[in-house]
């Protein structure tokens, strides 16, 4: 079946994505009010899903971001080479008070009825000054580049980060490479930066230049101002309510190829369970559900969009392109941090109906 899709065999690059690193403070189930020690891990909705694809998927991947020359630098530089993700960095210098600085996002894991807080220092974000013409997009795409990431975080960054998405992604459509965008939209990042009207002009701009879109029902509601679904869902895991929307999105965005979305039903913040959809060429499709012990929340859906993009550009069907992306969002819930530790032969048996039984 077709995706509509034209993805390119060639490349120097099989992904390149555009956003910001930071790097998450994690007190694990004890609240930041309480909290006397935390992990860190290196973090971005956009760097997620390079890292993923690198790192389970075995594929070449790169972003483009800034990096500030301090130590939480270093630290966040380190964890991107770990990860096997080739970096094009617009340096900045920290004056040793004020910055400019790495963001910090603080996320608790909650526990049972206790949900998980997120709150954000992105005060003097390096990213936020990101601008068109800080990258050379002719000589990074030239060598070819098979898929182009972006996300609505980055976007909510600053009048800037916007602009220089859209100079991106224009790069990468006149040189054949496919578009995609994460529309994540965040409440507390656009408040602080225009609102809600400011938000839906933003990403409305960004979207016209967009082949796959990301996104679940909230996010297309708010985030591009898509009228609500006339089908009321049964539950969290029924899709229908989201494919109901899906005239309404191709109205305004007629070269809109493929739209997918996780479903996920709390029951608990350790107990989910788990779904995908996807919308490609007119036809839809639907994962499996499964139950889910979630370990840690962050990054689920970047690991969904990761793994769904691994499908489409390896030739495989939409359907097993859902599942995929289905089964690694599933086993990223599972680790600490919100960048894989799974394989691809996980991802693949669990997509297939695998199990927790012990491998031996």
């Amino acid at each position: 079946m077709t995706t509509a899709l034209t993805i390119r065999t060639d490349g120097a690059l099989d992904f390149l994505s555009l956003g910001a690193l930071v790097h998450r403070l994690d007190p694990g189930v004890i609240p930041f009010r309480k909290a006397r020690s935390c992990a860190v891990h290196v973090s971005g909705g956009e760097f997620n899903c390079a890292a993923n694809l690198s790192d389970a998927f075995g594929m070449r991947t790169g972003i483009a971001t800034a990096m500030v020359k301090y130590p939480i630098g270093d630290l966040i530089g380190g964890q991107v080479r770990t990860m096997g993700v080739t970096p094009y960095y617009k340096l900045f210098e920290h004056d040793g008070v004020r910055g400019p600085n790495m963001a910090t996002v603080y996320s608790d894991r909650g526990f049972g009825v206790r949900g998980p807080m997120v709150f954000y220092n992105r005060s003097n974000e390096a990213a936020a000054q990101l601008k068109p013409g800080d990258f050379d997009w002719t000589s990074i795409f030239a060598p070819g580049v098979r898929w182009f990431h972006t996300g609505g975080i980055f976007a909510a960054l600053s009048e800037t980060t916007a602009d220089l998405i859209v100079e991106a992604m224009r790069e990468a459509k006149k040189r054949g490479t496919v578009t995609s965008f994460d529309l994540n939209y965040r409440e507390k990042l656009w408040s602080a930066s225009g609102g809600l009207a400011r938000a839906q002009s933003v990403l409305g701009r960004i979207v016209e230049n967009v082949d796959v879109l990301v996104g679940n029902e909230e996010d297309l509601q708010k985030g591009l101002g898509i009228r609500g679904p006339q089908v009321a869902a049964r539950s969290k895991l029924d899709p229908s309510a989201f494919f109901a929307m899906m005239d309404d999105v191709l109205a305004r965005y007629k070269d809109m190829k493929v739209v997918a979305t996780t479903l996920r039903e709390v029951h608990s913040t350790n107990r989910h369970t788990w779904g995908a959809v996807a919308w490609v060429a007119g036809q839809t499709f639907v994962s499996p559900t499964c139950e889910l012990d979630v370990y840690d929340r962050v990054g689920g859906g970047d690991g969904f969009a990761s793994g769904f993009f691994y499908g489409l550009m390896t030739g495989e069907s939409p359907e097993q392109a859902v599942r995929l992306g289905w089964a690694h969002g599933a086993l990223l819930t599972t680790f600490p941090g919100d960048t894989t530790m799974a394989t691809l032969d996980q991802v693949r048996a669990f997509a297939t109906g695998g199990s927790a039984r012990i491998q031996r």
